[in-house]
Formats: C-alpha cells, sequence, structure tokens
C-alpha cells in the first residue's frame, strides 16, 4: 500500500515555494524587528546602555517565536509559506510543535554558517528535503494537491 505522502504530486514545485516563502517571512520578520528595535532603544536608556546589547540577537529573538508560533501552530506553516501553499509535515505523522519548528529554524541557520551549498541536498532527494529536514524527520508538502 502506498504512503499517503508518496505521490510526487505533493512535492512539485516545493523547492521554488520554500525559497519565495523564506523570503517572504524574513521580509516580515525585518518588519517585525522595528517594534523590538524600539523597545530594546528604551531598555537600553533605562538600564545605563546595558539593554542595548540585545541588539546582537535582535532578529534570533523575533525569528524564533515567529518560526515557533507559526510553524508549529495549527496550520503548520508560516505566513510565507501559507501564502505559497505549503506546509510542513512529519515523517511519524504528529504535529510539528513549536520546539520543533524553533530547533528546525535554528538548524538552518547553523547549516547555511557552516555550510551554504548544504541547500543543495534536496536535489538529490526523493521528498525534496534539506539536510536539517532529515534530521528532525519532517518534510514540506504542499496544500493544494
Amino acid at each position: 500500500m502506498e504512503d499517503s505522502h508518496d505521490s510526487w504530486k505533493l512535492y512539485s514545485g516545493v523547492r521554488s515555494r520554500r525559497i519565495l516563502a523564506f523570503f517572504i517571512d524574513y521580509a516580515l520578520v525585518l518588519v517585525l524587528c522595528i517594534p523590538v528595535a524600539i523597545l530594546i532603544f528604551f531598555i537600553g536608556v533605562f538600564s545605563f546602555g546595558l539593554g542595548w546589547m540585545l541588539y546582537s540577537v535582535l532578529f534570533a529573538v523575533v525569528a524564533l517565536p515567529y518560526v515557533g508560533f507559526t510553524m508549529g501552530g495549527i496550520r503548520q506553516a508560516t505566513p510565507g509559506m501559507q501564502i505559497m501553499g505549503v506546509h510542513m509535515v512529519r515523517t511519524d505523522g504528529q504535529l510539528v510543535d513549536p520546539m520543533l519548528a524553533m530547533v528546525h529554524a535554528v538548524l538552518f541557520w547553523i547549516g547555511n554558517v557552516v555550510f551554504i551549498p548544504i541547500l543543495l541536498i534536496c536535489l538529490f532527494t526523493p521528498r525534496k528535503q534539506l539536510l536539517h529536514d532529515l534530521l528532525l524527520g519532517v518534510y514540506v508538502i504542499r496544500d493544494d494537491i
């Protein structure tokens, strides 16, 4: 019997959709960084400059909850993924929880800092998975099939 997630149609165009979803999501994260940066400014003023050290982790402070609560939410997708019509699925059939979603994002960042061509692995996997997808037992499929 064939697994319900083995149809090639589910993975058709997933790579390009993930790339576009990435750009949409990170544009949204950058917009969300603006109010957080303003908040950090005032924290720095009231803490005699110590709070300004938070600027070094500003992106992560915004991006991790963004990914955790969206990809780890009921829709199993970030807003960018929803716009592009894809969502994340676990290989064991369970829902992606916020912690798994945040670990997925961190592994993506680490993998790209260490070795950027690691993204090319999706050209050789049947479900178009990246290395961090394989490590965490997840894959991305289309919503419209």
